[in-house]
């Protein structure tokens, strides 16, 4: 990965109280699905997690992958909706422990960067969701980079999963570049402050890397459900505001309030989105 170790740390291991506080109640940290839009927050995390479910096609009998597992909610709806086995890896350690304190029979967890991990066997489903943001730096965008880092990513997966298995995938997207000065800082504070060492893709360099590996089943964009995600986050941060300054000091709370309000921004001005694909793999 791009970002190391210490950069995951930085963006996930602030503290699993301080994400309590602001997140869902089974701390899904990715883009929600607002179907009909008058969905709670937890009720639409739970339209995204069974979106993803049906496009890996699970059952009782399949095993599955989550790269960039987070607090493993995602991993917790697969278990509870059926599976046989699912696995997740992360970088963060306080993720990891998070999983393992929850102590389900039907779910295992690693700390790993995905490009050391080797898989037991294959798996018959994968899914990421929002993890491939952290694969390229900006950097590296601009030395033309973009699309061979994600092909990798599409090809190592590729050798992880039965043939013809599918791949539920969810990613951040930029689109417009702002022009305001102001606008431009915002969100270089997000990449470097919140999140160092990663970039979204753009959707063209998406449908470029996953050739020759995978084929796209299905594609939709929400774009307005993470509006909805991170102004619902960003509410729930300030409901808590005299608790976080008293427990991780006004700096904290300042940054997360900064970078929740660039993200409701850039989500309402189209300088972001947000895609899921459902792939299916092609034998080599």
């Amino acid at each position: 990965m791009t970002s190391t170790q210490r950069d995951i740390e930085v963006s996930y291991d602030v503290s699993n109280e301080f994400f309590r506080l602001w997140l869902d109640e089974n701390m899904h940290y990715t883009s929600a699905s607002y179907l009909r839009g008058d969905e709670t927050l937890e009720e639409a995390q739970q339209n995204k997690a069974r979106i993803l479910y049906e496009y890996a096609e699970m059952n009782e009998e399949k095993t599955i992958l989550d790269v960039g597992c987070g607090w493993g909610a995602n991993l917790e709806y697969i278990a509870q909706r059926g599976c046989k086995r699912a696995d997740g890896i992360t970088l963060s350690t306080a993720q990891w422990e998070w999983i393992r304190a929850r102590a389900n029979p039907k779910i295992r967890a690693f700390v790993c960067d995905y490009a050391d991990f080797e898989p037991e066997e294959p798996y018959d489903a994968l899914v990421s969701i929002e993890m491939i943001d952290h694969l390229c730096s900006p950097a590296q965008s601009r030395q033309g980079l973009a699309v061979e880092l994600y092909r990798e990513y599409f090809r190592k997966l590729h050798g992880w999963i039965r043939p013809g298995g599918l791949f539920a995938f969810q990613a951040i997207l930029r689109n417009r570049v702002p022009r305001n000065r102001k606008d431009l800082e915002d969100l270089r504070f997000t990449a470097d402050v919140i999140f160092p060492g990663g970039l979204n893709p753009r959707l063209e360099e998406l449908v470029m890397a996953v050739n020759p590996y995978w084929e796209i089943l299905e594609l939709r964009t929400q774009r307005e459900s993470y509006g909805r995600t991170t102004a619902e986050w960003l509410r729930r941060l300030r409901m808590h505001e005299q608790e976080i300054r008293a427990r991780w000091g006004d700096r904290l709370f300042e940054d997360y309030d900064r970078y929740l309000s660039t993200c409701v921004r850039a989500f309402a001005s189209h300088w972001s989105s947000d895609v899921q694909m459902k792939l299916r793999h092609i034998p080599a």
